[in-house]
């Protein structure tokens, strides 16, 4: 069973931590339990109750008025909500109690709904992005467990998998060479699986080489194909180097190749990048590169 903090429970619901404490003290709906050291933690029903709570009062319902729904009333009006909206929020709070509940019916009724509502662009920019950007810290704090993680993370590989193969590219003068790839011990590719369909959604090429790919493999790829771009992620510290000095290193034995790099690690980066490296911090980041 789940045990989050309110800090957790904040990030994943979007509901803050004050908020929190005030419905705690106003209503009976909320009763977290407390540790040996009196501090409050929420389980599975209670982050699923909130996330249920927070779609509502997004969507107009005043508290006072959630508080007193039943269960069965507020699973109903939740379900009401879901099937009229196209607001990515709400997508968001479902997605997310799929992955506390390895629920891959309602993963899978979440995401062809909001791709349906959305497009498959928007939805991964809108819903996927956040998604992830949300839960991404929890993954490493071990407030959700592994799990759970590779879980939600296959389900989603799977359907950008679908959006690819069914990608004709067409090649033309205008069209560029692009390895995508993850350095060693990097291992979290949906980021990358999304540039591999933006890339031939533009007829550009694509060499895709996956996760956790050694230097000198790179090196060999590179000889071999001559690319005009690189495209790598960096989401977790890299055990062997620095990302400073991987990063230095990629773009020093590649001068003549533009070299994109996204993902969190990025900020622990303090001086300026090599010239021939291109940093994107965002999908609308990332777009712009891309075009």
């Amino acid at each position: 069973m789940g045990q989050y903090s309110i800090k957790e429970v904040e990030t994943l619901s979007g509901v803050k931590a004050h908020t929190l404490r005030i419905w705690e003290q106003r209503y009976d709906f909320l009763k977290p339990k407390r540790t040996d050291t009196k501090i409050r933690y929420y389980s599975d029903e209670q982050l699923r109750l909130l996330l249920n709570i927070g779609t509502l009062n997004r969507n107009g319902m005043k508290i006072s008025k959630i508080a007193e729904l039943s269960e069965g009333e507020l699973k109903d009006a939740v379900m009401r909500i879901h099937n009229s909206t196209s607001e990515p929020d709400n997508f968001l709070d479902s997605l997310i109690q799929s992955m506390i509940d390895f629920d891959e019916h309602r993963f899978e009724k979440t995401l062809s709904s909001a791709i349906m509502k959305l497009g498959f662009e928007e939805t991964f920019v809108k819903l996927i992005f956040p998604f992830m950007l949300r839960t991404g810290v929890l993954w490493t704090t071990g407030a959700i467990n592994i799990a759970q993680e590779h879980f939600i993370s296959n389900l989603i590989r799977r359907k950008i998998k679908v959006a690819i193969d069914n990608q004709f590219v067409e090649v033309s003068k205008k069209s560029k060479k692009f390895i995508l790839f993850l350095p060693e011990e990097e291992t979290h590719e949906l980021l990358l699986l999304f540039t591999d369909f933006l890339l031939r959604k533009h007829n550009h090429q694509v060499i895709y080489l996956g996760a956790s790919l050694p230097f000198e493999e790179l090196s060999r790829a590179i000889d071999i194909t001559k690319p005009d771009y690189l495209v790598t992620y960096l989401t977790v510290p890299l055990d062997k180097t620095s990302v400073q000095s991987y990063l230095k290193k990629l773009c020093s034995d590649n001068q003549r190749i533009k070299i994109i790099v996204g993902g969190v690690q990025l900020e622990h980066i303090k001086s300026a990048l090599p010239s021939n490296c291109i940093s994107v911090n965002s999908a609308e980041e990332l777009f712009a590169v891309i075009k």
